[in-house]
């Protein structure tokens, strides 16, 4: 069921009434479903919270990559982001994700080098690795966001600002 708080810019989470943590996820105009493992007392019908954040971050590298090497005009004909995520005990930040990153394509070293590095400066890597914050409110659904558009203008930035801070014209 649509709400008409759904925009593309916001994720609105609702419990389905279905097992102990099933939630259906309305985003970007498509819904899926959010669960824990059954061996957590979910239903496993859907990824937990971090594999959805590791998502993210997945995606946001993948396209990041794709819009750096289309720009570059490198043969890049494939890429491929998987991210994990474990919680670390002791020290600071708790929290790891490990990202593994592949690509296909008649690339040099040196091209595959410089997309690993691109690969840190993507919105999301950013947003994980700074001080984000969360403001949290009570009875409303529609949080104010910067715009539909505002990650790909992320990316757009990045790459304009990168042509001179980042140096991406080497």
């Amino acid at each position: 069921m649509s709400d008409a708080n759904d925009k593309l810019d916001q994720a609105i989470g609702r419990e389905t009434g279905e097992g102990r943590f099933q939630v259906v996820i309305s985003s970007g105009g498509v819904q899926f479903f959010a669960d824990e493992p059954t061996s957590a007392g979910g239903l496993g019908s859907g990824p937990n919270p971090y594999q959805l954040l590791g998502s993210a971050l997945a995606a946001c590298t993948t396209m990041t990559l794709r819009l750096y090497a289309d720009q570059k005009g490198w043969p890049v004909e494939d890429i491929r982001t998987a991210v994990g995520h474990r919680r670390e005990q002791g020290g600071k930040p708790t929290d790891l994700f490990i990202r593994h990153i592949t690509f296909s394509g008649d690339l040099t070293e040196e091209q595959r080098a410089r997309l690993l590095e691109i690969a840190d400066r993507c919105p999301v890597h950013r947003t994980l690795t700074a001080s984000a914050r969360v403001e949290t409110k009570a009875d409303e659904l529609a949080p104010t966001c910067d715009g539909e558009d505002a990650h790909m203008a992320d990316m757009e930035a990045l790459i304009s600002v990168g042509r001179r801070s980042f140096d991406f014209t080497d």
